[in-house]
């Protein structure tokens, strides 16, 4: 009977040993996850305001931006 509460309370230790290594991953993972989310929250914004900045040059320049040279269009420098 000793033998098996000793296997049953190493067994609870060694899962609560893994319970306390997957909240960490878990806290570290979501830390990650929202930083991930700022950035990408920033860069829609840059993004956005990039945009913006376009279209008042296009219309500063009396430029159509649809009627704008499509960059694929244009040749590298060293052609």
């Amino acid at each position: 009977m000793s033998n098996e509460i000793t296997e049953l309370r190493e067994l609870v230790e060694h899962l609560q040993s893994q319970l306390a290594f997957q909240e960490d991953a878990v806290a570290s993972l979501d830390a990650a996850l929202a930083a991930q989310q700022k950035d990408i929250l920033l860069l829609g914004r840059q993004i956005a305001l990039l945009h913006e900045r376009q279209t008042q040059f296009a219309g500063q320049t009396g430029a159509d931006a649809s009627q704008a040279p499509s960059l694929q269009d244009e040749k590298p420098p060293h052609y």
